[in-house]
C-alpha cells in the first residue's frame, strides 16, 4: 500500500519482454494501453491503481506493444492464469475512462468462472458486487459429483458479470451454508439460486441432472422470473404455545402474528447473535409479565432458520408488534431492550412514550452464509 502511493502504481512498460516478464510473473495483471500518457485518463487508471492492491498494475504507450497484443486503441486488459486468460475493457473514445465502471470489470473478469466456496474465497465471494449467485452443491469425495463440474463450468461464461457460479463441497466445513438453505448433506448434487441483496432463494423444478443446458435453462428461468422463490421454515414444535414466549416459525406466522384478536409482539433472532442472547432475559420477563393478558403474544422467530412472505429481517434482534384489528399493521420497536421500556411499549399500544429514549440499539447485521460459530470469534460475529 505504501510503496503504490509514495512511487508509481503501475510500471512503465517501455518493450515486449518487460510487459511479458510483467504478465509472467503475477496470476493477475492489468496493464492499461494507452497512445497518450498525458491523458486524464490515465490519471483515472493510476487512481484505481493506487487501491487495487490484489493486482499488479503496468501501462504502455509503445506502438509496437499496441501491435503485440492486437490492440488499435486505448484498452485497458487484465490478463490471468486462468479461465480465458484475458479480458479486455475498450476506453469509450467520447466518454473516456470511468472509474466505477473499470473497477467492475476488473472485480468480475478477475474472479475464476467457477469458485470453490472456502473461507478463503468467501470475501471475495460477497465483495464481487454480483448479486446473483448460483450454487452447486456437490460431495467432493464422490467420483460421480466431480463429473458434474464440468457441465457446470461450461455454462458459467454465458452469465459472466451477471451470475456468479460457486461450488460448495457438502463434504468440507460448509455445514451453515447448507442450513442456510436448508439442505441435507445427502441432497447432493443440486443446486440453489440465490439474489444475495433480496436474499429470496431459488431451488430446480424438475430436480433433473446437472448438465451444461440443465444449469443454462436453470439460470434463465430464474433471471426471467418464471420460477418462485422458496421459504425456509421449521416445523410447528407441539409445545410452540406452552412457555411464556411462544416459538414461532415460518409455518404459523401469519395465522399468528396477524390475527386480528391479539396483540403480537415477535423477537427475530439469529442464535449466533450477541445482543439476542443479551436481551433474552428481559424478553422472557416481559412474556411472563403479560402471559395472563389473553390479547397480548409474546414471541421469537429465528430468522436464520425461517423466512416470511411479508418482509425481510435484515439484523438481529429486529422486534416487531402486530396491533389486534384489521389491516395487517406492523410497528417495529426501535427503543431500549430493558423490561420496563418493553412494558411502557404494550401497556401504550404499540408507542414508546415520548419521555423514554429512543435511540436505536446496537444490532447485528445479517449476512449470507454466517460462519459457524466455532470458526469466528464474537468480534467477527458482530461485524457481519
Amino acid at each position: 500500500w505504501l510503496r503504490r502511493r509514495v512511487g508509481p502504481s503501475a510500471k512503465r512498460l517501455e518493450d515486449e519482454a518487460a510487459a511479458q516478464a510483467l504478465i509472467d510473473g503475477r496470476d493477475l495483471v492489468v496493464i492499461g494501453f494507452f497512445q497518450d500518457l498525458q491523458d486524464e485518463d490515465v490519471a483515472t487508471f493510476l487512481a484505481l491503481a493506487r487501491d487495487a492492491l490484489d493486482m499488479t498494475f503496468g501501462l504502455t504507450d509503445r506502438p509496437r506493444l499496441f501491435e503485440q497484443f492486437g490492440l488499435t486503441k486505448d484498452t485497458v486488459v487484465l490478463f490471468k492464469k486462468f479461465d480465458e486468460g484475458r479480458a479486455d475493457f475498450p476506453v469509450d473514445e467520447e466518454l473516456g475512462l470511468d472509474l466505477g465502471d473499470l473497477s467492475r470489470f476488473l472485480v468480475t473478469h478477475s474472479m475464476h468462472l467457477v469458485t470453490e466456496f472456502n473461507s478463503q474465497t468467501s470475501p471475495k465471494i460477497f465483495a464481487a458486487r454480483i448479486l446473483n449467485h448460483l450454487l452447486l452443491f456437490v460431495n467432493q469425495t464422490l467420483a460421480a459429483h466431480r463429473e458434474l463440474l464440468a457441465g457446470f463450468g461450461e455454462a458459467a461464461p454465458h452469465f459472466r458479470g451477471q451470475v456468479l457460479f460457486v461450488v460448495v463441497d457438502v463434504a468440507a466445513d460448509n455445514e451453515h451454508v447448507l442450513q442456510y438453505f436448508g439442505l441435507k448433506a445427502e441432497a447432493a448434487p443440486t443446486l440453489r439460486f440465490i439474489n444475495v441483496e433480496t436474499t429470496k432463494k431459488y431451488a430446480p423444478v424438475d430436480g433433473g441432472p446437472v448438465t451444461a443446458a440443465s444449469v443454462t435453462a436453470f439460470c434463465h428461468a430464474v433471471l426471467n422470473g418464471q420460477v418462485k422463490p422458496y421459504l425456509l421454515s421449521q416445523e410447528v414444535p407441539p409445545d410452540w404455545d406452552q412457555r411464556p414466549v411462544k416459538t414461532l416459525v415460518g409455518k404459523n406466522f401469519e395465522q399468528v402474528a396477524f390475527d386480528e384478536t391479539k396483540n403480537v409482539f415477535v423477537k427475530f433472532y439469529a442464535p449466533w447473535c450477541t445482543h439476542c442472547k443479551e436481551m433474552a432475559p428481559a424478553w422472557e420477563a416481559l412474556a411472563e409479565k403479560y402471559q395472563d393478558h389473553e390479547d397480548i403474544i409474546i414471541a421469537q422467530l429465528d430468522a436464520t432458520a425461517n423466512e416470511l412472505d411479508a418482509f425481510a429481517v435484515h439484523s438481529f434482534p429486529t422486534l416487531k408488534y402486530f396491533p389486534a384489528g384489521p389491516g395487517r399493521k406492523v410497528i417495529e420497536y426501535k427503543s431500549t431492550r430493558d423490561l420496563e421500556t418493553l412494558s411502557k411499549f404494550l401497556d401504550n399500544g404499540g408507542a414508546v412514550p415520548t419521555e423514554e429514549p429512543t435511540e436505536e440499539p446496537t444490532e447485528e447485521p445479517a449476512a449470507p452464509f454466517p460462519e459457524p460459530q466455532a470458526n469466528s470469534t464474537v468480534g467477527s460475529k458482530e461485524e457481519l
